[in-house]
């Protein structure tokens, strides 16, 4: 694996992993739906935002720590769900989790997983589990309680994939999710010796390509009477993920879930989305801290971390720069990614004059109204 030394931010990280991917893995995790729009709408969102800061404020005191249902954390950021992990490199799930327990961060694992949730347990850290629920209800329900039998602190269901979205390049380069073998995808993994000798050379070597552990089923709609159920059902920390209206982050809080988390999906199901941290200040509004507001989708800079919290986050998703770490070095990629979004964030957080995490509010960003 080639040196990290020369990534300094997570643009960087994504070069390296255009360059060492196939084609077809990589836009898979780096495009969104149909023309991307959603994608650039919600980077460009956060850069919008300008910061407003104190000075004269000792540094020196300074933390990135917090708390997030009752845990304590070392930054306010939680790997999101990413189903291609195990594809961008060998055992990309288990890495991903160690990285994160590394940095005392959440991990969130995917349905679409070629790691077993018993094994991701092994991992240690703070483990959440991301749910999709299928036409066979009570296969969702029993893996529901599989997840909560290892140990998994929190569910998130995901609301925002009532139907698959359209994504072309997808078609345009024989790829399928889950991973089945084309004419096209074989030469595109032939064109990138080093992946293939490092991903799949080594599941052959080690048994085979694995399955995807979690996914009994055909995806299918989720109504509030399900988050009903699932809620009688799973005695955690309980969140739906993909809500970008008002409305209903209060269903969510009348279902009686702990979280929402205010997310587009990366912007790869419904392209021309409002970006996610133009919609978080009326959530935050609304649930009037009945409910913990995560934001998720468009965070690319320890500084975009800053911007969330002043408009009422309390922490942040992010699952694409993980992915650029893991497939530029692994393990150690993702640390060294998680590593950045930390030093930033510290250095912003010094520049705007904020020693704590809690301390961030809506004053920091110019027409905040957290």
């Amino acid at each position: 694996m080639r040196s990290l030394d020369r990534l300094y931010n997570i643009d960087d990280f994504r070069k390296r992993a255009a360059e060492f991917l196939p084609k077809g893995i990589f836009e898979f995790i780096d495009r969104g739906a149909e023309d991307d729009e959603a994608i650039r709408n919600n980077v460009a969102a956060f850069r919008r935002l300008r910061l407003r800061p104190n000075v004269a404020v000792d540094a020196s005191l300074l933390s990135t720590a917090t708390t997030l249902f009752g845990v304590r954390l070392d930054l306010p950021l939680a790997i999101a769900p990413t189903g291609a992990a195990g594809l961008v490199s060998y055992g990309g799930e288990l890495a991903l989790a160690r990285a994160a327990a590394e940095a005392n961060i959440p991990f969130t694992l995917a349905t679409r997983s070629m790691s077993s949730i018993e094994d991701m347990a092994k991992a240690g850290g703070v483990l959440w589990f991301q749910q999709y629920l299928w036409r066979e209800r009570e296969r969702s329900f029993e893996l529901i309680d599989r997840v909560g039998a290892a140990g998994i602190q929190a569910l998130i269901v995901t609301l925002d994939v009532p139907v698959q979205p359209i994504r072309e390049f997808n078609k345009r380069n024989g790829f399928t999710f889950p991973f089945r073998r084309s004419l096209r995808s074989l030469a595109d993994m032939g064109m990138h010796p080093r992946w293939l000798l490092s991903v799949i050379g080594r599941y052959y070597a080690n048994g085979g390509m694995p399955s995807y552990e979690s996914h009994p089923g055909i995806a299918d709609n989720v109504t509030w009477a399900d988050i009903r159920e699932i809620r009688k059902r799973w005695p955690k920390t309980l969140m739906v993920k993909g809500v970008l209206r008002p409305e209903d982050a209060l269903q969510a809080v009348a279902c009686g879930c702990d979280g929402v988390v205010v997310s587009s999906h990366g912007g790869r199901t419904l392209d021309g989305t409002i970006a996610t941290i133009d919609a978080l200040p009326d959530i935050v509004a609304a649930v009037r801290g009945k409910a913990t507001v995560i934001v998720d989708s468009g965070v690319r800079r320890g500084s975009d971390i800053v911007r969330a919290l002043a408009l009422g986050a309390s922490a942040v998703m992010s699952g694409r720069p993980a992915l650029y770490g893991l497939a530029a070095g692994g393990q150690a990629g993702v640390g060294k990614v998680l590593a950045t979004f930390k030093q930033e964030l510290a250095t912003t957080m010094a520049q705007v004059g904020r020693q704590r995490v809690e301390q961030i509010g809506a004053d920091v960003v110019a027409g905040g109204t957290a």
